[in-house]
């Protein structure tokens, strides 16, 4: 039968029917190791009881509520339990339906914490190349995919600059070291804020691990202390998006944790429900709120399904079932072993150039050649063509392109659920390297 959908590609994608922790059940009969979680959102995988119940039981007590009149009781148990004993300072939450909305409304929130506080002229944001904050036109801004924003940049605002991403891979220079990078990047930065001027800056935004544009790039020790210093300086937020490297992604519930920094806003979204729901939030400190509360007392922002009760009865069940069962400690040893096991494999590999990330959040870069680390001719789309190979094999990977600069480059994104076993840990590295091999000898 012809799909009425609108699909992302030029054909249909195989039919999903079902789905048991890690692994997608097709209508073909065909079993998928889901080794990305999607697009690192399946953080319990698929069928988990507690959440299913919970989302079974929402529905049937309150499927809605319009939050302009209610609240509900869900979202106000999500709340605390999120930012109840408010974590690097942060101390509220808004709830929405996904990735996007909540950087759109980090933005907004920015922008009208310094209306509120009497400085309207500060109207600029920076944030990075090679860095994705979602496809809304606000957040395409933000961002830094040359690929996905090209279509739309007469549509961009001009109020968003970038800067070099904190990329050492393909940022470092020979001979120099971690530190030297570091602060090379910080004056990069606050040269930005000065061509700007200080006074107009709003806000600094970073993906804390950078996803899905260049793959798990951690930043390098000591950069989000060295721009937290730069924003503090200027009187600057500093909003940082873990929709895909948060709420356990990388071994602890934020990933801002293992930086020894907080942000002022922070955006989460994929792991915090699971997939179970549509729903992500921006969380924030009383720094931001305080001008905004003693003033208008309402942020001037919204959408229909906001603090949506079945969503955020799935997502609370979700961070439960994660408290409950010390899967952030099991993320960490998953994590590890993933990352040992794509060494063995690739680590010799005279087409993978680097093998990063954090806790169950890994990516391989593959390159033509490993001493110049020269990226593949783009014309080639290696990364689709792994996708494709680990598909017949039985396993679902996240590809990506333009990795070194938005146009040339190619790496494969891993991010299996936290529930996964042992041997599915090894199953994916064997069945990737496969894929890899196969695609390269095509």
């Amino acid at each position: 039968m012809t799909s009425r959908i609108l699909h992302r590609g030029r054909t249909a994608p195989p039919v999903a029917r079902g789905g048991k922790g890690p692994w997608l059940h097709l209508a073909d009969g065909r079993e998928i190791l889901d080794a990305s979680g999607g697009a690192a959102v399946s953080c319990l995988g698929h069928g988990h009881p507690a959440v299913v119940a919970a989302v079974q039981a929402q529905v049937g007590a309150l499927e809605y509520a319009h939050t302009g009149f209610f609240t509900n009781e869900p979202a106000e148990r999500l709340a605390e339990m999120l930012v109840g004993h408010e974590p690097g300072g942060l101390s509220h939450a808004y709830f929405v339906s996904g990735g996007s909305e909540a950087m759109e409304a980090a933005l907004k929130l920015a922008r009208q914490h310094f209306l509120e506080a009497g400085q309207p002229q500060r109207t600029r944001f920076i944030a990075r190349r090679q860095s994705y904050h979602g496809n809304t036109l606000g957040a395409l801004a933000a961002g830094g995919n040359a690929a996905r924003r090209a279509p739309y940049a007469p549509l961009l605002a001009d109020s968003f600059s970038h800067v070099s991403p904190a990329f050492p891979y393909r940022g470092m220079r020979d001979g120099e070291d971690e530190a030297g990078y570091v602060a090379r990047l910080a004056e990069e930065l606050e040269a930005e804020f000065q061509r700007l001027g200080p006074q107009n800056v709003a806000a600094f935004v970073a993906e804390t691990v950078v996803g899905a544009t260049a793959g798990c790039v951690p930043p390098p020790a000591g950069y989000f202390r060295a721009v937290r210093a730069i924003c503090d300086r200027h009187g600057a937020l500093l909003i940082l998006d873990e929709v895909m490297s948060g709420m356990g992604r990388t071994g602890t519930l934020h990933a801002w944790e293992q930086e020894g920094v907080a942000p002022d806003i922070q955006a989460i979204a994929k792991g915090l429900g699971g997939g179970y729901q549509p729903i992500g939030a921006i969380l924030m400190n009383e720094r931001v709120l305080a001008p905004i509360m003693a003033g208008s007392g309402a942020f001037a922002h919204g959408h229909t399904y906001l603090s949506h009760p079945v969503a955020c009865a799935a997502a609370l069940a979700v961070q439960e079932a994660i408290a409950k069962d010390g899967l952030l400690e099991r993320v960490r040893t998953l994590g590890a072993r993933l990352e040992a096991g794509l060494t063995e494999r690739f680590g010799n590999h005279r087409h993978v150039g680097d093998i990063r990330g954090r806790g169950l959040f890994q990516a391989i870069e593959l390159v033509e050649d490993r001493a110049t680390r020269r990226p593949f001719d783009p014309a080639r789309k290696l990364n689709l063509r792994i996708k494709e190979e680990a598909l017949a094999r039985g396993l679902a990977v996240y590809p990506g392109g333009g990795t070194a600069d938005g146009v040339a480059g190619d790496h494969i994104l891993l991010a299996p659920p936290y529930t996964a076993t042992e041997a599915e840990i090894d199953l994916i590295v064997a069945r990737l390297g496969e894929a890899v091999d196969a695609a390269l000898a095509a």
